[in-house]
């Protein structure tokens, strides 16, 4: 399949920045969080504070400062109060919203599900971040962002130490900066998926995926096993962060991070 090169991006809505064109971006704000219960039973867990700001906001910032031209959020539970809380821009980037549920009660779309519903929103190539993930030291970097758009890559993944609630790892990763989907018994080390990738809306069709461009069914899927089809592939590439991050998925963990 061919790549989308970067100059393919729309140029009015991707501006250039540090010399590159930067893709917009999606942040993931759907989830209930049942594990931060009841924290997140009157409050959606990306407006959930981490030294004195939402979690949302931090990524919001970086990506603010590395020039990205807008955000997409998808929402479901209590999904009203995001709009609410960030309105229409943040700094000098505009926001937008994918709401997969109006009521704010229902079931998000899982993470997949909830990317086909905002791809009319997006672009050929787009950042994604889960909301819920503290990750102050990532830098949205724009050149990296042209290196994946003039690749034939699906997603480019940065991975992880792993923390000690998830000691196991996600994938591999090759001397030639490829993930890698290792089988049960494989010596080789395994990371963490930080939940921030570089994404391809290829990878939202056939033979990837077969959820219709905006999931107008609502249908619900998981983004592992696109990555994984994507993996076997050869068309997943992988960096390692080593800055910073925590998943925020318990009041112990956010406790820890908001404690001097």
């Amino acid at each position: 399949m061919s790549s989308v090169p970067a100059s393919s991006l729309s140029k009015t809505e991707s501006p250039v920045f540090s010399g590159a064109v930067q893709p917009p971006a999606m942040l993931l704000a759907a989830g209930r969080g049942e594990r931060m219960r009841p924290l997140t039973d009157h409050c959606p867990k990306p407006l959930l504070e981490v030294q004195g700001r939402p979690l949302l906001q931090w990524h919001l910032q970086a990506l603010a400062q590395a020039g990205v031209p807008r955000a997409v959020i998808n929402t479901a539970w209590l999904g009203a109060q995001i709009p609410a809380r960030l309105g229409t821009a943040f700094d000098r980037l505009p926001l937008a919203y994918s709401h997969e549920d109006p009521t704010g009660q229902g079931q998000p779309l899982e993470t997949a599900g909830g990317i086909a519903r905002a791809l009319p929103q997006l672009a050929p190539v787009f950042w994604l971040a889960a909301g819920d993930v503290f990750a102050p030291d990532f830098v949205f970097d724009a050149a990296a962002a042209a290196a994946f758009a003039a690749s034939d890559q699906l997603a480019h993944l940065w991975l992880v130490a792993n923390p000690e609630h998830h000691p196991e790892g996600d994938f591999g990763l090759s001397d030639q900066g490829l993930a890698l989907d290792l089988p049960a018994g494989d010596p080789r080390p395994r990371w963490t998926y930080s939940t921030i990738a570089l994404l391809r809306a290829e990878l939202f069709a056939p033979p990837w995926c077969d959820i219709p461009v905006g999931n107008p069914l609502g249908a619900r899927a998981a983004l592992g096993p696109l990555l994984r089809r994507a993996m076997a592939a050869g068309r997943v590439g992988a960096s390692l962060y080593t800055g910073r991050w925590t998943d925020v998925g318990t009041p112990a963990r956010l406790d820890a991070l908001n404690t001097p």
